[in-house]
């Protein structure tokens, strides 16, 4: 979903602002608020970004900065999980195909999501349901090479 979409969906959820994050922050979230790092240049990195501190609103509770805490690891898991899902869902992988999708940089382009979003949620399908899912008529492969197919 489009940077811009999400904001309008979510913004009963939380409130988001845009503004210079350090220490390579690309995203937080705490209590409500997401803050969106402005120096990020694409709607599309944003709509990532922001997917997964929306994440983290549902799906996370307390400060989980310190990634040494193997509790605060599962829950950044959990919020990207959620994300992937939302970004990258196999409804959505499917509606790319019927639209004459037929590659992973088309694939990324059509959902507005980096190439990088979207190759770690093909691997989190990949650990969710092994190396492929089948829905309907349609197989999506996630290994060796991800692809979709439709069966007859």
């Amino acid at each position: 979903m489009p940077y811009e979409k999400l904001l309008k969906k979510y913004d009963k959820d939380v409130r988001v602002k845009e503004k210079p994050l350090k220490y390579g922050f690309k995203g937080l979230y705490k209590n409500g608020k997401v803050i969106i790092d402005s120096n990020i240049e694409t709607s599309c990195e944003k709509a990532c970004i922001l997917a997964e501190e929306l994440g983290h609103h549902f799906t996370s509770y307390g400060d989980i900065i310190d990634q040494n805490d193997i509790r605060n690891i599962k829950q950044e898991i959990r919020a990207r999980n959620w994300a992937y899902e939302k970004q990258v869902g196999i409804v959505a992988i499917i509606n790319s195909y019927e639209s004459g999708v037929r590659d992973r940089y088309e694939l990324a382009e059509y959902l507005g999501v980096t190439d990088q979003f979207l190759i770690d949620a093909i691997e989190y399908y990949k650990s969710k349901y092994g190396t492929y899912y089948e829905i309907n008529n349609y197989i999506i492969y996630f290994s060796p090479n991800f692809g979709v197919m439709k069966l007859f």
